[in-house]
């Protein structure tokens, strides 16, 4: 397989689980019958982004792998003959929850999971609070449609997360996330947080030589606690190129399905001309393992 058409599946949610969950069945129906044989969903995606507010009573929202949410994608994927990236609040056991995203194969089955590594902890996100540092380490999920590199929100800014999945064979970067501005920030530095985001993440397509999706959650989130105050979710769903070309683009404000194709080919052609991997210093790299150099 070269080309791959892929489906970035950008929506708001509600308190209702099991609505969100239908609405996110509709849209991969609706992306499925344009061909694409990849969906992508967004972070967290079957509840509003709970953890703006601390509150041990949210963490009745964890469910098991396999579990509920499993069980409904996977009928899917194996009705539609499509591969499913969903990302779920994962209850391992009781007091070890997890931000852990879930690959559903063509026939149904968990193809793989990976549990984020990077836990933010920011007003607004108060992931620490719910989450457990993932303990998978990084690496890819075989599937039909290829070697799946998936990290998960805060992963994306950090450029030694898509270079061990590069180095451990992905074939194409995803990223589901959960992002969005503080509606008393000012236009620019709304602009310039999301230039940042944007850019950051077409650089490690570019440095890895790696095609990347990234599926943001639109609409603006109240929190629990504070119902004036919450987060606008500035979607703009993405997909780029090895190069970090810019493939489509999803709007800031509305729901979308967006159908793109992706030509793995294109790492082949673009790591011959940029070998990036064949010149890395791994001799002299040695230093990154500290937390700072003093």
């Amino acid at each position: 397989m070269t080309m791959l058409k892929v489906a970035l599946i950008q929506q708001r949610c509600g308190d209702n689980r099991d609505e969100n969950l239908i609405k996110t069945a509709q849209m991969i129906r609706q992306a499925a019958a344009s061909g694409a044989e990849l969906m992508v969903l967004q972070e967290l995606h079957t509840s509003t982004y709970f953890c703006q507010v601390e509150s041990p009573t949210l963490f009745d929202l964890a469910e098991s792998i396999p579990g509920t949410s499993t069980d409904t994608l996977g009928k899917l994927a194996a009705e539609l003959g499509v591969v499913i990236v969903a990302s779920l609040f994962e209850r391992r056991a009781a007091g070890l929850y997890h931000n852990t995203a879930v690959v559903l194969e063509k026939d149904g089955s968990i193809a793989g999971i990976y549990r984020k590594m990077h836990i933010p902890d920011d007003p607004g996100f108060y992931e620490k609070f719910y989450f457990t540092l993932g303990d998978l380490g990084f690496n890819p999920i075989k599937t039909s449609v290829g070697t799946l590199g998936i990290l998960v929100c805060w992963d994306q800014w950090y450029p030694e997360a898509a270079r061990m999945m590069a180095l451990a064979g992905a074939d194409l970067l995803i990223y589901p996330t959960a992002i969005g501005w503080d509606r008393l920030d000012t236009a620019e530095e709304q602009l310039r947080q999301h230039d940042a985001w944007f850019t950051v993440q077409r650089g490690h397509a570019i440095a890895n030589g790696l095609p990347l999706l990234a599926v943001n959650r639109v609409g603006f989130e109240c929190s629990t606690e504070q119902p004036d105050v919450g987060i606008q979710f500035w979607g703009g769903s993405f997909a780029v190129g090895a190069q970090g070309e810019v493939l489509t683009k999803a709007s800031h404000e509305n729901e979308e399905v967006i159908v793109v194709e992706i030509d793995y080919a294109r790492s082949e052609q673009v790591r011959r001309i940029w070998p990036f991997l064949r010149d890395r210093r791994i001799d002299a790299y040695s230093e990154i393992l500290k937390r700072f150099r003093d």
